[in-house]
């Protein structure tokens, strides 16, 4: 494993986002908002975290769901996952959905989402008249049976 140095500003009064076990593949990114957010159901909203990241050129940040809030609170993030690019400055924001019944609430403070960084290439691409074959062709969505 590789480790690699991440600029943070920290505007927030939480902790700098840690791993929760020794296992873990994503920081836990918690809200940072001057009081509770009462979430309805099917609503959604972007909820700031008051941290500035500056990844390595070549590095993303993917932002995704937390299972314990989707299982537990049916809050998940949408546009998962969402890509911090290594040039973006602004703060890093979670869209969150409670795709619950019931109304949930945000407080500062709450792991909300995690983030996982990785390294990046970015391709060339050409134009050509053809394509190689495989054996899987234009096979998609199921097309290899339920079980």
């Amino acid at each position: 494993m590789k480790n690699i140095t991440v600029k943070i500003i920290n505007k927030s009064n939480n902790p700098l986002p840690t791993y929760a076990t020794s296992g873990s593949s994503g920081l836990d990114l918690r809200a940072y908002i001057d009081a509770p957010i009462e979430l309805q159901p099917m609503q959604r909203i972007l909820v700031p975290t008051g941290l500035f990241f500056e990844l390595p050129e070549g590095h993303e940040a993917q932002v995704r769901p937390r299972s314990g809030l989707a299982i537990n609170q049916g809050i998940t993030c949408l546009n998962t996952p969402g890509t911090i690019d290594s040039d973006y400055r602004g703060e890093l924001k979670v869209i969150l959905i409670n795709l619950s019944t019931e109304k949930q609430t945000i407080k500062s403070g709450d792991r909300i989402a995690q983030i996982v960084v990785q390294q990046v290439a970015q391709v060339i691409l050409y134009e050509a008249k053809e394509i190689n074959e495989t054996e899987r062709g234009e096979g998609g969505f199921g097309h290899t049976g339920k079980n």
